[in-house]
C-alpha cells in the first residue's frame, strides 16, 4: 500500500479534499498543542490558588465571556473571515508574549497573576477552538464533515497528546515561562495552515469561500438571538450546558482528590500531564478508527448519546469508591470520549447552518453557554459543600443529572436526522 493510498484511507477524502484535510489536521494539531503546553501550568495554578476561590475564577471566566461574545460578533459582522481569523490568533500571540514578561518579573507563583493565567487560559481555549470549528464548517457540507471530521478530530489529539508531552518533558527544565514561548509557536502555525485553508478553498469553490471576501454583517447581537430563538439551536445549548456542568463538578472533585493524595506541586503537575497523555492516546486511537464507524453504521443519535451513558455508570462508580484511581479513570474515559466521539458529532449538527449562525451563533454557544455552564455548576458546588454534602453525595447527584443529559442528546440525534436541508436565510433556520 503506497503513502497516498494510506493517506486516502486514513482521512476518507476525496480527490481535492485531501489537501484540505491535511491542513486542517495541521491546524488543529498546532492549535491544541498550544493550549495542551499551557494546560497543566493552569491546572498547578488553580490549585495555588485553592478550592475555596475556585468559583470565583469560573465566575471571572464566565463575565469575561460576556464580553467577548458579543465584540467577536462585532468584528465579524465588520471584517471579512478571510483577515479576521489571522489577525484573532496573531492577538494571542501577542497575549503569551505579554504574560512571559509578567512572568520574568513577577514569577508564577504570585496568586493574582495565576488567577488571571486561569482564566485567560480557559476563555482563549474555548474561542480559539470554536472559531477553528466555525471555519471548518464553513469548508465543508455535512456528507463531508461525516467522513472528515475523525480525521481532522485527531490532528487536535494528536496536538494534545503532543502538548503536554512537551511540559511533562521539559518545564522543570526550562521552566513555566519558557513554555508559554513554545505555545506561541504553535498558534503562528496556524495562521499559516489558516491561510492555507482559504486559498484552497478560493481555488475549489468550497462551502464557504463565495462570502469569505465579505464581512458577514448582522448585529453584534444575532448569535446570542439566534442561540435562544431556534429550537434546534437551544437543544445543542441544552446538550453543551449538561455537558459542562457535569465537567467542572468533577474538576472541582480534582482538586480536592488530588491534593489530598498528592503533596508535592511538581508531582501534581506531573500527574496531570501524563492524564493528558493518556486520554489523547485513547482519542487518538476512537477518532482513527471507530468515530467513522459509529457515524456511518449506528448513526448520530447513538453518537451522541455515548457519552451521556458513561457518564451515568462513571458518576455511580466515583460515589461508591471516591478515590484518586476512581478518579483518574473515568475522567481519561470521559475526556476521551468527549474529544473523539461526542464533540465531532455535536460538529456535524452545524454544517447546515448559514454562514452568519455558524460563526456568531455556534461561537455563543461554545464560549458562553459553555462557561455558563461552569459558572452554574461551580456556585452549586460550593453551596452543596458549605451545606456539608460530601463528595459520594455529590456523586450521586450527577447520576440523575447525567441520564437528563442522556435525554437530550437522544431528543437532539432525533431532531437532526429529521431536519430538512440547510435554508439559505438565517431568519429561516431561527424560525425553524
Amino acid at each position: 500500500m503506497t503513502m497516498q493510498s494510506l493517506l486516502f484511507r486514513l482521512t476518507r477524502a476525496r480527490g481535492e479534499e485531501m489537501t484540505a484535510s491535511l491542513w486542517s489536521f495541521v491546524y488543529f494539531f498546532a492549535l491544541l498543542a498550544g493550549y495542551y503546553v499551557l494546560r497543566p501550568i493552569r491546572d498547578e495554578m488553580a490549585v495555588q490558588v485553592g478550592q475555596a476561590r475556585l468559583q470565583e475564577l469560573f465566575t471571572a471566566v464566565f463575565l469575561t465571556m460576556l464580553v467577548v461574545a458579543p465584540v467577536f460578533g462585532a468584528l465579524t459582522a465588520r471584517f471579512p473571515r478571510k483577515r479576521l481569523l489571522p489577525w484573532i490568533y496573531g492577538f494571542l500571540v501577542a497575549n503569551l508574549g505579554c504574560f512571559w514578561l509578567i512572568f520574568s518579573t513577577t514569577g508564577q507563583q504570585n496568586v493574582q497573576v495565576g488567577a488571571t493565567f486561569f482564566v485567560w487560559v480557559s476563555v482563549v481555549n474555548l474561542f480559539a477552538v470554536s472559531v477553528f470549528w466555525s471555519l471548518m464548517a464553513d469548508l465543508f457540507d455535512t456528507a463531508q464533515a461525516k467522513r472528515l471530521y475523525g480525521f481532522i478530530a485527531a490532528g487536535g489529539t494528536a496536538g494534545a497528546l503532543a502538548g503536554p508531552s512537551l511540559t511533562a518533558l521539559f518545564v522543570t527544565v526550562v521552566g513555566v515561562r519558557s513554555m508559554l514561548l513554545v505555545s506561541a509557536a504553535f498558534l503562528a502555525l496556524c495562521i499559516v495552515a489558516i491561510t492555507r485553508l482559504r486559498a484552497w478553498a478560493e481555488r475549489t469553490g468550497a462551502t464557504g469561500s463565495a462570502r469569505d471576501d465579505a464581512p458577514l454583517g448582522g448585529s453584534m447581537w444575532a448569535g446570542i438571538i439566534d442561540a435562544v430563538r431556534s429550537p434546534y439551536l437551544l437543544g445543542i445549548c441544552l446538550f453543551l450546558f449538561g455537558y459542562t456542568l457535569l465537567s467542572t463538578l468533577l474538576y472541582f472533585q480534582q482538586t480536592e482528590l488530588v491534593p489530598a493524595a498528592i503533596k508535592d506541586s511538581a508531582e501534581r503537575t506531573r500527574l496531570f500531564a501524563l492524564v493528558d497523555v493518556a486520554v489523547n492516546v485513547l482519542a487518538l486511537l476512537l477518532q482513527l478508527f471507530a468515530f467513522g464507524a459509529m457515524m456511518e453504521r449506528l448513526g448520530t443519535t447513538f453518537t451522541l448519546a455515548a457519552l451521556p451513558a458513561v457518564a451515568i455508570a462513571g458518576f455511580a462508580t466515583l460515589a461508591l469508591s471516591p478515590t484518586l484511581a476512581t478518579l483518574v479513570v473515568f475522567g481519561v474515559l470521559r475526556r476521551a470520549g468527549e474529544y473523539a466521539i461526542s464533540k465531532p458529532a455535536r460538529e456535524t449538527l452545524f454544517n447546515i447552518l448559514p454562514p452568519e449562525q455558524k460563526y456568531k451563533a455556534k461561537n455563543v454557544i461554545d464560549t458562553l453557554v459553555h462557561r455558563t455552564g461552569d459558572t452554574a455548576s461551580s456556585w452549586i458546588f460550593a453551596g452543596l459543600r458549605s451545606a456539608g454534602f460530601s463528595l459520594t453525595a455529590m456523586s450521586w447527584i450527577a447520576v440523575p443529572i447525567s441520564a437528563m443529559w442522556l435525554g437530550i442528546a437522544v431528543f437532539l440525534g432525533r431532531a437532526a436526522q429529521e431536519r430538512p436541508a440547510a435554508p439559505v436565510d438565517a431568519h429561516a433556520v431561527a424560525s425553524h
